[in-house]
């Protein structure tokens, strides 16, 4: 057996031999980071053909040299943000015609490299290009955004304006660790550029949902001369409950926040939280606790904060609204979004005030001249 065979059943067998010594199948998996259904699966493979039966028949592997060359790539990445309502074939025609030769397939590969394969994607992405770049707009991409954007506010999908504009919050179970006992992550994402914070407790209540913001989040916000205008999180007790009395209720309050909540039962509805976790556990837990044994919350998240680093400032990020730059480059290139919608609303709030101040003036013209109709009537 190879080598590379024998990486791939090693962790295998550990977790099936862990599952024998502790009678449990269930910490096991937690343990190891498996699910129970890969355990079975993994147990009937040994059970019915050995140590062979668990190498990995994975799929094909891209062979990267045929892709195709990095200008052609940019081409088409450029195109379909230019014109995304352009279909495949139709792409793969309009670059024909400039001289760049790929074929219909070829041009949805490139698209699903960078998430750009549907045309909603496509249209976030001019979205994003234009506010960050200030690129001029033509005829047909403004109606193809118009037509987007009616059809968002038919379906009452939540929108992101710019950094700040809407943050997710969610809490996350770590797992459990000896001598310490349960750990929770308290996470925040900037749904517009993913910059991303997250927190490790040994509890998950109101006070360090409210913790974590105090502590993290709204100072770095505050850093960036950028305003967080609003929070969505789901309807758990961390998060809701009587305004008065609840401390996280009452934190946002304080800091004039505003509170949007996920539609009950439907986790999916704060997806960007949910799928930060995901690529959490696949590319820093699941390696982490591998490699070593953490004794204390304080080692695990000075581990965590330098994953982090590596998340926000290094590692490209295929968002909507990021295409291909990192989340903190993102926020970098759309604060002065945040500025402008910061200005417009001081303006909207003053013309709102002088508006009052009129009518409430009108009202007490009006009140005193009803005052001097009935004293002249009197006399």
């Amino acid at each position: 057996m190879t080598s590379l065979s024998q990486k791939i059943i090693k962790p295998k067998l550990g977790l099936l031999e862990l599952a024998k010594q502790l009678g449990n199948v269930s910490q096991a998996c937690k343990v190891m980071g498996y699910s129970r259904d890969t355990f079975y699966r993994y147990q009937e493979l040994y059970d019915n053909g050995g140590e062979e039966a668990l190498q990995e028949i994975s799929r094909k592997k891209p062979i990267e040299k045929n892709r195709v060359p990095d200008y052609i790539e940019d081409a088409v990445v450029s195109l379909a943000i230019e014109n995304p309502a352009l279909g495949q074939k139709r792409a793969s025609n309009e670059l024909q015609q400039r001289g760049i030769m790929i074929s219909s397939s070829g041009v949805r590969s490139v698209w699903l490299r960078h998430d750009l394969e549907t045309f909603n994607k496509r249209l976030k992405a001019l979205e994003a290009k234009s506010a960050q770049d200030g690129i001029l707009l033509t005829e047909e991409q403004l109606q193809c955004l118009e037509k987007a954007k009616q059809e968002k506010e038919a379906h009452g999908e939540i929108e992101t304006q710019c950094p700040g504009y809407l943050g997710s919050q969610d809490t996350y179970f770590v797992g459990t660790m000896k001598g310490v006992g349960r750990i929770y992550q308290q996470t925040f994402v900037d749904t517009y550029s993913r910059v991303a914070f997250a927190k490790l407790y040994t509890e998950k209540t109101a006070l360090v949902a409210a913790h974590a913001l105090n502590e993290t989040v709204i100072p770095w916000f505050q850093a960036q001369e950028v305003p967080l205008l609003r929070i969505l999180t789901d309807r758990g007790t961390e998060y809701c409950g009587k305004i008065d009395e609840h401390a996280y209720q009452l934190f946002l309050a304080v800091e004039d926040i505003d509170h949007s909540k996920t539609k009950a039962r439907s986790p999916q509805t704060n997806g960007i939280c949910e799928r930060f976790h995901k690529t959490m556990k696949h590319e820093f837990y699941d390696i982490a606790f591998r490699k070593k044994i953490y004794h204390s919350v304080e080692e695990l998240q000075a581990d965590v904060n330098g994953w982090l680093k590596n998340y926000n400032e290094l590692r490209p990020h295929s968002g909507s609204r990021c295409y291909g730059k990192t989340p903190l480059q993102t926020f970098q290139d759309a604060k002065k979004l945040a500025k402008e919608i910061q200005l417009e609303n001081q303006f909207e709030n003053k013309d709102n005030e002088a508006e009052l101040l009129t009518k409430n003036m009108s009202h007490a013209e009006v009140q005193n001249n009803l005052d001097l109709t009935d004293s002249s009537s009197v006399s």
